[in-house]
Parts: C-alpha cells; sequence; structure tokens
C-alpha cells in the first residue's frame, strides 16, 4: 500500500503533465502572444484553481514548459547511440516541433528574444548535454549555434543527418 503522499505527488505529477502538454497543444495552434491561463485551463481540462494552485502566470507555465522539453530532449540524446545521432535526434526534434512553428509564425519577436539568452540555465543544461557528446568547447558551441540556428530556420531530416555527422567528423577529428 503507498502512502498517502505518495498517491498526491503522483497525481500532482499527472495534472501538471497535462497542463503542460495542453499548453503546448495551444501555442502549436496560434503561438504564445495570445494564450491566456483561461485557455489553458480550459484546453487542459483542469479547473482554473487547480492550475493557480500549479503555476502563479502563463509565464511559470512557460518556463516549466520550456523546462520539460529540454529535460526529455537531454534524456533522449544521452541515450544515443553515437555522438551524431545524439545531434541528429536533437537537431530532428527541434526542426519538425510544432510549437517551435507556430512561433516562428506568430511570437517571431520573442522567439528571437529567446535565442539571445545564453545565460539561461536550461541553455547550459543542452549545452552540457551535447558537450557529453562532442567532448570539446568548441564542438560544443559549434553545436549549439547549429541547433539554435534551425529553431528559426529547420531542416530536413536527412540534413539533420548529413550535418550531424559532418559536424561530428569535423569537430572531433
Amino acid at each position: 500500500m503507498q502512502p498517502k503522499y505518495a498517491l498526491q505527488a503522483s497525481a500532482h505529477r499527472r495534472t501538471e503533465a497535462a497542463i503542460l502538454e495542453g499548453t503546448k497543444e495551444l501555442i502549436a495552434r496560434s503561438g504564445i502572444a495570445g494564450l491566456s491561463m483561461i485557455e489553458i485551463a480550459d484546453h487542459s481540462e483542469v479547473s482554473r484553481a487547480t492550475l493557480y494552485n500549479h503555476f502563479r502566470d502563463k509565464d511559470a507555465v512557460l518556463l516549466a514548459l520550456v523546462t520539460s522539453e529540454i529535460q526529455r530532449l537531454v534524456t533522449a540524446a544521452a541515450s544515443a547511440g553515437t555522438p551524431a545521432d545524439a545531434l541528429e535526434f536533437l537537431s530532428r526534434e527541434i526542426s519538425s516541433d510544432p510549437a517551435l512553428q507556430a512561433m516562428r509564425e506568430h511570437d517571431a519577436q520573442l522567439l528571437v528574444t529567446i535565442l539571445t539568452r545564453s545565460e539561461n540555465p536550461l541553455y547550459l543544461v543542452l549545452a552540457r548535454c551535447i558537450y557529453e557528446h562532442v567532448k570539446t568547447e568548441a564542438g560544443t558551441g559549434l553545436a549549439m549555434r547549429w541547433l539554435l540556428g534551425q529553431v528559426a530556420q529547420p531542416i530536413s531530416a536527412q540534413q539533420s543527418r548529413e550535418q550531424a555527422e559532418l559536424l561530428v567528423e569535423r569537430t572531433l577529428f
């Protein structure tokens, strides 16, 4: 039998996951600019009180969503076979993300602002992940700029593979 608080923590995580998933779906439809806490609550199928129990405002929801997405990418990249596999995975995920696509269309200036904030701790989390694969600072910097470029200008799956292999070949040897 699980303790009472373990069940509450599990329910809390499920509710938070539903809110973040609903938020990402809304962003993929029409970007961030017009997004409201009411829409997030309605789309996530939680009450407004529940939403505010988890997040104080829209910025807190967005920060949690970005944190969750970065953690997902880092975890998946960590299990990739080769450095090129890890970079290809990150490239494909970034280039095909529907929420980023909507932000390119509806929130371009906000996206530029986000991309220029390299002091953000999440930027460093992703950079450390890449460093674990390429093992050089120069390779890490180059890979980060390559991936950030794809947020603004996505590439195809084939280009992801070719460029990842080239990047690893040129930075590791």
